[in-house]
């Protein structure tokens, strides 16, 4: 049934997408992607899946701006105003307003379906792996921070401060998301893409 609205949501988050280089249309369709495999892999409902995949950043606030925490419940209202303006099925509204809302790292909800956690899996998943590490130096190049400290680099004798350092962001969230994975599909990614992170870690380390 998605299929006959996916060219609208897709014309509706081009058109909506404001953000940082991290977060276009390609991590979108990445994420889309990912919620897709796992949707059918899960046997969660596509109808609230792909919609809440696609339109998830339709607001993103930037990493440094004072409301980034509550882009993800802005999203959730913006993508069910327009759901609602091109008519798609009200039983899903509710569902895909919360995989929305509960998809974001840095807004602290819970998800409490099996969809909602496969939007969720999905986003995280496009945060690590090699995709992970190029999007995170994008992001902390256009924030003006260093990929390290000089003096300590993989803060070995100090406390990890990743508004400072690039590297830092590895330690403090992006390795750890393997282990905040819902689902199995999600948990068998997510394993393979940190241990690439790992060696890509190993291997900067020898070259710093």
């Amino acid at each position: 049934m998605f299929k006959q609205y996916q060219a609208q949501c897709e014309g509706f988050i081009a058109e909506n997408m404001k953000t940082d280089l991290a977060h276009d249309l390609l991590h979108v369709k990445r994420v889309v992607k990912l919620a897709t495999l796992i949707g059918k892999k899960e046997q969660a409902e596509l109808n609230i899946v792909l919609p809440a995949a696609w339109l998830h950043d339709c607001v993103s606030h930037p990493k440094n701006h004072p409301l980034r925490s509550q882009s993800s419940l802005h999203a959730a209202d913006k993508a069910i105003q327009f759901l609602v303006s091109i008519e798609y099925p009200e039983q899903y509204l509710g569902a895909i307003h919360h995989a929305i809302a509960a998809h974001s790292y840095s807004g602290g909800l819970i998800a409490n379906n099996l969809e909602a956690k496969i939007v969720q899996d999905a986003d995280r998943l496009d945060a690590i792996g090699a995709i992970g590490i190029a999007r995170c130096i994008q992001v902390s190049s256009q924030l003006k921070r260093p990929l390290y400290a000089p003096e300590d680099a993989f803060a070995e004798q100090r406390s990890l401060d990743d508004q400072r350092f690039t590297l830092d962001h590895f330690y403090k969230k992006l390795l750890k998301l393997a282990s905040l994975m819902h689902t199995r599909t999600a948990q068998e990614i997510a394993a393979q893409r940190t241990q690439f992170m790992e060696s890509y870690l190993l291997q900067l380390a020898l070259e710093i």
